[in-house]
């Protein structure tokens, strides 16, 4: 299967399930405990079988949150797979604030050329890839046949917008903003939930988001598909470079998420 028809079939089942977590979202729910103490819900059950179902027409395994992990033995042996998390931000979907999203990515030899986030509140999504730059569309545009159109992004800001998330408070990141001042660079500090980051970064709406607190591949790597499209990326704070996928360990290391590759600088 080519990228173009990928490209297609990720925006599909991104819609898909969006759609159904909304309508979870609207008539209520019940969030259980897994095994490591993350909250769970329908939703997450619900939009993690229609991505895959929708993603099994291209052949590629998946590496999914809420699936059976598959061991490295096997996994090492995949040219391509997708990565996903089919509700980005329980915890947000939770406390009812609408910052959590749909996540998918595909991923060939370890590195991310494609991703799709999509918000199921504001039934809008973004995608693209290194290769394909990165495209917007609404839900409704997209199902009457629009083709997604180039990102708009936003001039350079007078003040470097640093966006961080609801939950995760570090010292680190204190320190970090504290070296940029110490720079005598200008900053603002905006929260978000989910991997909603990452369209304030390819939207140039925000320009760094650092990130000192656990994260897995399946919650970064179709920000950072994305990010590669518009010139940015996803560095790892220790050895400066780009996060890789499908390790033998999916848990990532702290990074630094930039709209522009020139702000890697500051890792």
């Amino acid at each position: 299967m080519d990228l173009a028809r990928e490209y297609r079939l990720a925006i599909q089942a991104a819609i898909e399930a969006s759609i159904v977590i909304k309508a979870i979202y609207s008539r209520g729910y019940e969030a259980i405990e897994k095994a490591d103490g993350s909250p769970v819900t329908e939703a997450d059950l619900k939009a993690s079988k229609i991505i895959n179902q929708v993603l099994s027409i291209s052949g590629h395994p998946v590496i999914d949150e809420e699936t059976d992990k598959i061991p490295f033995e096997q996994r090492q042996l995949w040219a391509k797979c997708w990565c996903v998390d089919p509700l980005d931000g329980t915890k947000e979907f939770i406390k009812r604030n609408g910052e959590f999203a749909v996540n998918i990515a595909l991923i060939e030899n370890g590195k991310p050329i494609l991703g799709v986030i999509a918000s199921p509140i504001k039934e809008e999504f973004i995608v693209g890839g290194p290769t394909i730059g990165v495209q917007y569309a609404t839900f409704q545009d997209f199902m009457n046949g629009a083709e997604p159109a180039p990102i708009q992004r936003n001039k350079k800001p007078d003040l470097l917008s640093i966006i961080a998330s609801n939950s995760h408070h570090t010292p680190l990141l204190l320190d970090f903003l504290k070296k940029l001042s110490d720079a005598g660079l200008k900053t603002e500090l905006t929260r978000k939930g989910s991997s909603l980051k990452f369209f304030n970064l390819s939207m140039n709406q925000a320009q760094i988001y650092p990130r000192f607190a656990p994260t897995m591949e399946w919650d970064i790597a179709a920000g950072q598909a994305i990010l590669e499209g518009i010139g940015g990326g996803v560095f790892d704070i220790n050895t400066k470079l780009p996060l890789s996928y499908n390790k033998e360990n999916l848990l990532n290391p702290h990074f630094l998420a930039v709209s522009d590759v020139n702000l890697s600088v500051w890792i």
